[in-house]
């Protein structure tokens, strides 16, 4: 994470950590709602609230009603929404996506920009151009915001701020964060598009409480992460909780990591539209086309999805039975299509999933690219908080 004007985090004690991060999740919450999920004491819940209702992070509600004999009314605590705000990037292929979002991760304002180059220096200079838009649409954001999430496919050292690799842009090792701390003037943390969308939904989505969560996102490529004791999972390399490189078939297709039969080699956008031109002989089939062939019935074009649906229901029983999340979440650009795999992803899961893992839910999410940029300025958020601690800051 990249600083300017030495920038230090808003919390560095374990109370004051554990207090803010349960409130902006949570909140609002009473103090005695506090001490029990925080298993602090009343008395340090006070202590270490008191310095961010001061800073203005956090106010107290007007006091709840109790019942005669109950006691004094309490009053809950809760985050000013506006005291900051963040502005989060996702960069795709041909877009970016940008967003200011305020304490609770909720969007603010929105912009984008058209990629005509994924040469790093255009990259950056347009991104800069793009934060400065969105800083202009009110005038309370350049004064209250401090940090800038960047969410980008591939391999990322988030502690170093470098892509190390990216094959869709074409990078390797990339020093983003440096480049754009100096361009913006902002503090600036890079993350894989795919763990800033969980970061996000873990935080503030379907997978606020959880301690064991999982998101799968399928579209031109199929990727997950995953969110085990309250952490996000990135393993002694980085990769780890990546269910796309699954191998699901030995007889399947060669994938672009090298190996063959990966559930991404099946189951992306890519892959199928590949196995319906393979099936039809039309080598200049589209995309939209080759799901309203499926969607009229074609038998090859059907047979093409429903494979993949069972290679992605695969993977996730798969994640299932070593990691035992209390949640799955599927997404990614790739829902738009979920009629036609759907129930193959849920039949494969339920055939694979060990024992009690069945009852894991898997709930469908189709997320707009507005929610990738949230994603990084959730990211953003989490540099409030020391970094050894803020990727397992909530409770």
């Amino acid at each position: 994470m990249f600083r300017n004007h030495s920038q230090s985090p808003l919390v560095t004690a374990p109370a004051e950590t554990a207090v803010l991060a349960l409130l902006l999740a949570e909140g609002p919450l009473s103090r005695v709602e506090l001490a029990r999920r925080t298993g602090l004491s009343s008395t340090a819940i006070t202590k270490a609230a008191r310095p961010l209702i001061d800073d203005g992070y956090l106010y107290e509600l007007p006091p709840e009603r109790t019942a005669p004999g109950a006691g004094r009314p309490v009053n809950p605590l809760a985050v000013t929404p506006d005291r900051e705000f963040f502005v989060g990037v996702k960069i795709s292929d041909d877009r970016l996506f940008g967003v200011v979002c305020d304490l609770r991760a909720r969007v603010r304002a929105t912009a984008e920009r058209t990629l005509d180059s994924h040469e790093p220096s255009s990259v950056a200079a347009l991104l800069t151009d793009l934060v400065d838009e969105l800083l202009d649409t009110d005038t309370a954001f350049r004064d209250r915001t401090r940090h800038l999430g960047i969410a980008v496919s591939g391999d990322v050292d988030r502690g170093g701020g470098r892509v190390r690799f990216s094959g869709r842009l074409g990078w390797r090792d990339v020093p983003l964060a440096e480049t754009l701390a100096g361009t913006t003037g902002l503090t600036v943390t890079v993350e894989n598009d795919v763990k800033a969308l969980t970061i996000a939904e873990h935080w503030f989505g379907e997978g606020v409480g959880t301690g064991y969560f999982a998101l799968v996102t399928i579209g031109a490529g199929v990727g997950s992460a995953l969110v085990v004791n309250g952490e996000l999972v990135t393993g002694a390399y980085g990769v780890a909780g990546e269910m796309g490189h699954i191998p699901v078939d030995p007889a399947g297709p060669r994938c672009r990591c090298g190996a063959v039969g990966c559930v991404e080699a099946i189951a992306s956008t890519g892959a199928i539209l590949e196995a319906v031109r393979r099936g039809t002989g039309a080598a200049d089939l589209g995309f939209d086309r080759a799901v309203e062939m499926a969607r009229d019935g074609d038998p090859v074009a059907r047979e093409a999805f429903a494979r993949a649906g069972r290679a992605i229901g695969v993977g996730i029983a798969t994640l299932v039975n070593l990691v035992g999340p209390e949640r799955v979440v599927v997404s990614g650009e790739g829902a738009g299509t979920y009629d036609l795999f759907g129930q193959h992803i849920k039949d494969a899961y339920a055939a694979h999933a060990f024992g009690a893992a069945v009852k894991c839910p898997l709930s469908l999410r189709p997320l707009p690219w507005e929610e990738w940029a949230r994603g990084a300025a959730a990211v953003a958020v989490q540099a409030l908080f020391p970094p050894s601690t803020a990727a397992a800051a909530l409770p």
